[in-house]
């Protein structure tokens, strides 16, 4: 399988890699960031099979970019994991008009640059396209507007796609991660009180990985999703079901004060 995966200098996309590496040394990957140490770093572990391509995803020009690098490393292109995206927090009242450019430009405006660039050949290949979103799509986050509505963006962006492209043999999906441990959130839990808070709030008790949420995107971009287009898979560890307060309502019984 031949494999574009954008932010793959560290987290989620690092572990795509790494275990799309490990699953087969018959796969071949053009790995992007802007992160261009961290990217090399990832390709050496990998080595001959991963190539590389430095780039900027608030660039108009990055899907052009990384799919031309693609096709000089790989020759064609099977699959596409759009993952590449940034967070930042403050009041929707406090943002700026700069921020939200730059927030939109990466989260959802990109996977469309890419999309777009890469067409042909993922139509060539009946390939398929999965960008990473977040439960935060549908669920407003205290402090994170921008970035929940970019991602919310994305979701209705591919399941478009999944639309217009499935006469084109392209499968095109969402994986969701809820709250995952990554270089990107984990000063967001360095506090441990902070993070047992939070963990008590997930049924399974825990933060997702990185390695977690990879593992949905190899299914979605491998064989065994052949007939699923158009979905949004959460990966959340069961928190978008326990969402309400606890307050015994319904239950018969009184809720402890």
């Amino acid at each position: 399988m031949r494999v574009i995966i954008t932010g793959a200098a560290s987290g989620i996309g690092r572990a795509v890699a790494e275990l799309l590496a490990a699953e087969s040394n018959s796969h071949q990957m053009l790995l992007s960031d802007r992160d261009a140490e961290g990217l090399a770093s990832v390709a050496a572990v990998l080595g001959a099979s991963a190539g590389t391509c430095v780039a900027d995803l608030s660039s108009v020009d990055c899907g052009d970019m990384i799919v031309a690098a693609a096709l000089a490393h790989m020759g064609g292109i099977d699959a596409v994991v759009s993952n590449a995206g940034i967070i930042a927090g403050a009041p929707l009242v406090d943002q700026t008009v700069d921020l939200f450019d730059r927030i939109y430009a990466i989260n959802t405006r990109a996977t469309w640059l890419l999309a777009k660039a890469v067409h042909p050949y993922l139509a060539a290949s009946s390939g398929a396209f999965v960008a990473t979103a977040s439960m935060s799509a549908t669920q407003p986050t205290p402090g994170l507007g921008f970035y929940s509505s970019s991602k919310a963006a994305l979701l209705m962006l591919v399941r478009q796609l999944s639309l217009e492209w499935g006469p084109d043999g392209i499968r095109c999906n969402t994986v969701s991660p809820g709250p995952t441990y990554t270089p990107m959130t984990q000063a967001g839990y360095a506090d441990p009180d902070r993070r047992a808070a939070r963990e008590a709030m997930i049924p399974l008790r825990k933060l997702g990985t990185a390695e977690d949420v990879a593992n949905a995107i190899l299914f979605l971009i491998g064989p065994q999703a052949s007939h699923i287009t158009g979905i949004d898979m959460l990966v959340d560890g069961g928190m978008s079901n326990n969402l309400m307060p606890a307050t015994g309502g319904g239950t018969g019984q009184k809720a402890s004060k």
